[in-house]
């Protein structure tokens, strides 16, 4: 299937910033999560990533159009314009900074500062996100691994392996965790899978059971549903 062109936004930042709203920019970010370079983000795949009603989604995609943001198909779905893009990119530069910043600076532990982070990525001004910068030392990762969008927006991500399509016997290295469960997240840390811990399968049981695994010098067992959420990069 071809790939589909993006189309740019004529309209000046300075217009959009005064027309786009906080839940408009969740919208954004949420297309971005979910989009495929090959597939059109589904307004059931929204309704369930934002968790709100399908009508509410279908008006809000349409005024996000009329911004020029997004590309609507209707019945088919919803890609990021140029200008999108960089509006969402921008909100997980946000959020992705906060984190580290509460984590590192005031030692918030990292299932909790998820949280935090979505509640302030709209309110941090172009000054305080430059003082985070400086003062994380232009990090390149978010406490859960996630690459951080840099000043100029431009982002690399690794794409990785989840950890129950290593095969036993194969080593590597986590590179990040999702984020978006917080119970998920505390129980990981209790068996330390962190990103850049050292990581081997040891077996996986049949019937879809649980993995044995070596990291941190212990080994423990660990389901696929929580498994999937942990990315690794595997050694050569």
């Amino acid at each position: 299937m071809p790939k589909r062109t993006r189309k740019s936004d004529p309209a000046s930042s300075a217009s959009r910033s005064q027309k786009v709203t906080s839940g408009m920019e969740d919208y954004l970010k949420a297309i971005y999560r979910l989009e495929d370079a090959d597939h059109l983000v589904s307004m059931a795949q929204l309704t369930t990533e934002l968790d709100v009603r399908g009508a509410s989604v279908t008006n809000m995609i349409k005024r996000l159009s009329d911004l020029n943001l997004v590309t609507y198909e209707p019945y088919k779905g919803v890609m990021l314009t140029d200008s999108g893009r960089k509006i969402a990119l921008e909100i997980v530069r946000h959020h992705r900074l906060l984190e580290l910043y509460l984590s590192e600076s005031l030692g918030m532990p990292w299932y909790e500062v998820h949280a935090e982070a979505e509640l302030l990525e709209h309110h941090l001004s172009d000054e305080l996100e430059a003082l985070m910068d400086s003062a994380l030392g232009y990090p390149t990762h978010d406490p859960h691994g996630d690459p951080i969008p840099n000043a100029a927006l431009e982002i690399h991500v690794d794409p990785g392996v989840n950890l129950t399509q290593v095969e036993p016997g194969v080593e590597g290295v986590v590179s990040r965790v999702s984020d978006r469960s917080r119970e998920q997240l505390e129980y990981l840390g209790t068996l330390g899978v962190f990103p850049g811990e050292r990581v081997a399968v040891l077996e996986r049981m049949p019937f879809d059971g649980p993995l044995r695994v070596r990291i941190g010098g212990q080994e423990i067992l660990i389901g696929p549903a929580v498994a999937r959420q942990v990315i690794v990069d595997t050694m050569p």
